[in-house]
């Protein structure tokens, strides 16, 4: 049924002022041509992020959006820490972490929040 459609992740904020300029000039999206009112909708490679104002902003304690970054995760990282991103670190079962960087296996994950603290992963793949 739904296996072959497109999902979009769904992030909310406080305050949407605000968020445009994190996920603008911090994590480097460009807003698509087509808006919504009150929606700021991001193209980030075959997906979609919207970002909304709500009440709830921030109150998911868990990851909401996972961005599959292959090779590029020590680059991005560091691109990240360099604007002053902090990163998560957690401890995990059978999971060593280098910095930022969790290792589980062949998969390098690393986490940072927004800053109405949705959780944002980066996965090496």
């Amino acid at each position: 049924m739904l296996g072959t459609k497109d999902a979009i992740a769904t992030v909310a904020v406080k305050d949407l002022d605000a968020a445009r300029k994190f996920y603008e000039s911090v994590v480097g999206l460009q807003p698509t041509p087509q808006q919504e009112p009150s929606v700021i909708a991001y193209q980030t490679g075959s997906s979609t992020l919207f970002v909304y104002p709500s009440q709830y902003a921030g109150s998911n304690r868990a990851t909401a959006v996972t961005w599959v970054v292959g090779k590029d995760l020590d680059d991005i990282v560091r691109e990240l820490e360099a604007k002053g991103v902090a990163f998560e670190h957690y401890d995990l079962p059978e999971t060593s972490r280098n910095g930022a960087i969790h290792s589980a296996g062949n998969l390098r994950l690393a986490w940072f929040k927004d800053p109405d603290g949705n959780i944002h992963g980066l996965a090496s793949g």
